[in-house]
């Protein structure tokens, strides 16, 4: 069995990533994107389903591990009863090679180590013709070729590759597998050492850029590691996480593929990646978003493949028993076909922060955004699939108008901020006339509480962000119901479910984790309330649920005080960054978004462009 989800960490390159488990195993990997086939698959199946195991060869007492600071390099030390050694594991962040570097150091006294490698190409289902070629060993089938060099005698057993070896004190022995596409030469050899040294002097003067100063600087700073290793390189596009069909619930159905890139996320990234100075990486995740979403504003897709893949097909791998048996395993990802409203919200509220930040494109952005607001202005009635892609009917779901509201007062904005050409009125009235309808059909009257759909009586936590996009200030009496209401009956011990499953319509079983992005919204919404010291207790709370290398996933399950979900969630730790800086002093995301500040956004100015540049 898998370990805890807790228990991984994570290495990568800028265009994919492993997890690698307090054990010494590697679980998880996928060749060689993202989003690609898993060679190692373990972490959905059993150990034959792929992995890569390295570690002493007798009992452990103890295991102590932390990335180099500043870094995505990650330390294990073992201690046993021989002494203690210590595996160092990172990912070269190199253009045109994707390596895993393992270095064996023995810190004291002698220690007898085994290694056990089982390579699965397809999620499992290939064994690869494995080879000898000069120093290597070489393993291929179809696309893909793997290659392990080491100085420690290898051995094949029953489609295994093992080795049985001793380091003494001070003996440093590497591993360096190294993936190339079957059809081409394989590259040449790498020092592990020098690879070892360069991607720490990569991920040292990246971390050198980060302008966050503030009371969370080592979790900001961890957190913003974390979303740079989960962004794809070549195309500025973000995974929401590294894994798929980790489960929400334990033995549950809810297992999905998050190895792709969602343009609800977009406005929160942004925030993120500007608050900490990475202007760059914003503009380059804004580009994404500007190609991706491309087209007539009727096919826009909620999420995205992490070069603008349209088509995600969802599949089941009936082989893989999932996550302790959390079936079905899932790749591809069916919400892409969904219609959800709320997605022209988050579109234009993240083009209206670039602009904000100068992040100016050229004026065919803003044709595309005109021909985007005006669908959205001709459309918003229509019932969807809400911002949790509910799988059952369609539903007329208050988060989504009021994020339809976001994208007809992100546009009058553009017009009346930066002179920006558009019909003005036209657009005033549809943004008046949802507001209108939202605070009439999207409120339990008798509670004076907004509720998830019309309708209905129950509560979302989506509506969390009323008062954040600046739908209604945080002081009117409808917010205080609402945030009072989800105190009440959506919250346990501070951490938030994102609704009731017992009482959905989203046509899945009930059951799940409670989903610690809205944990993080409800701090945000404490602090713009005033309730500062209540913000920071529920900060430092969702603070201790990081593993012991900071990592979160989406979902916590308090029964066994587990994680839960696909890990690490990026919108969880975006998530904890803006935080960090709504409850700094000066303001943050949720200030700037709201309108509560008119101040520049958090991070500063990128260089300026014409102000009727877009």
């Amino acid at each position: 069995m898998p370990l805890r989800i807790e228990d991984y960490a994570l290495i990568g390159n800028t265009r994919t990533a492993a997890l690698v488990g307090k054990d010494g195993s590697i679980d998880w990997m996928c060749v060689p994107r993202f989003d690609s086939n898993a060679c190692f698959a373990a972490l959905l199946g059993k150990q034959e389903h792929g992995h890569w195991q390295l570690g002493p060869a007798r009992g452990v007492a103890a295991v102590r591990r932390a990335y180099r600071p500043d870094t995505l390099i990650l330390e294990t030390e073992f201690e046993t009863e021989e002494g203690a050694v210590r595996i160092i594991d990172c990912m070269p962040v190199w253009e045109e090679r994707t390596e895993i570097v393992r270095i064996v150091e023995c810190v004291r006294g002698s220690m007898p180590m085994r290694m056990e490698l089982i390579m699965r190409f397809c999620y499992g289902t290939v064994t690869p013709w494995v080879r000898r070629v000069d120093d290597a060993l070489l393993a291929t089938a179809g696309p893909d070729s793997l290659e392990l060099r080491t100085p420690v005698e290898l051995v094949g057993r029953d489609f295994t590759t093992v080795a049985e070896f001793t380091v003494s004190q001070g003996q440093r022995v590497p591993f360096v597998m190294t993936w190339f596409p079957s059809h081409e030469t394989h590259p040449l050899p790498i020092d592990a050492e020098a690879a070892l040294a360069a991607t720490e002097r990569y991920w040292r003067a990246w971390c050198g850029h980060s302008t966050y100063e503030g009371r969370w600087n080592d979790a900001v700073r961890s957190s913003l590691v974390i979303l740079k290793a989960l962004t794809f390189a070549p195309t500025g596009g973000m995974v929401a996480a590294a894994t798929t069909s980790l489960p929400e619930q334990i033995g549950g159905v809810r297992n999905w593929d998050y190895r792709y890139c969602w343009v609800r996320d977009a406005t929160f990234t942004l925030y993120a990646l500007l608050l900490a100075g990475y202007h760059d990486e914003a503009r380059a995740w804004r580009g994404w978003l500007l190609r991706a979403a491309a087209g007539h504003p009727a096919e826009l897709q909620i999420l995205y493949g992490i070069a603008g893949e349209r088509q995600l097909t969802e599949l089941t791998l009936p082989w893989l028993p999932g996550y302790e048996n959390s079936a079905p395993v899932r790749v591809g990802n069916a919400a892409a076909v969904q219609s959800q409203l709320d997605i022209y919200g988050e579109l234009m509220d993240s083009l209206h922060l670039a602009r904000d930040a100068g992040l100016a494109t050229d004026a065919d952005a803003w044709n595309f955004q005109r021909t985007l607001v005006n669908f959205c202005a001709s459309n918003w009635q229509h019932p969807d699939s809400g911002i949790w892609e509910m799988r059952g009917e369609p539903q007329q779901f208050t988060h989504s108008k009021v994020m339809a509201w976001v994208a007809m007062d992100r546009a009058v904005k553009a017009i009346e901020n930066y002179g920006l050409e558009g019909p003005l009125d036209k657009w005033r009235e549809v943004r008046a006339a949802i507001h209108d309808e939202v605070c009439e059909k999207g409120i339990d009257k008798a509670r004076g509480v907004f509720v998830q759909r019309y309708g209905s009586t129950e509560l979302d936590a989506s509506l969390l962000l009323i008062p954040l996009v600046g739908f209604l200030p945080p002081d009117d009496p409808r917010v205080q119901a609402t945030i009072a209401a989800i105190e009440h009956e959506l919250v346990v011990d501070g951490l938030v479910l994102r609704y009731r499953t017992s009482h959905s319509t989203d046509g899945l079983p009930p059951g799940e984790g409670f989903f610690l992005p809205c944990s993080f919204w409800l701090a945000d919404n404490l602090a713009l309330c005033g309730r500062n010291a209540e913000a920071d207790a529920l900060f430092e709370r969702l603070l201790a649920l990081r593993n012991d290398v900071g990592m979160l996933s989406e979902e916590y399950g308090l029964r066994d005080h587990r994680a839960l979900g696909n890990t690490p969630q990026a919108l969880t730790h975006v998530a904890l960054i803006n935080t960090a800086r709504n409850l700094s002093k000066g303001g943050g995301p949720s200030e700037h978004r709201s309108g509560a500040t008119t101040e520049e956004p958090p991070g500063g100015q990128a260089p300026v462009a014409s102000p009727k540049s877009e």
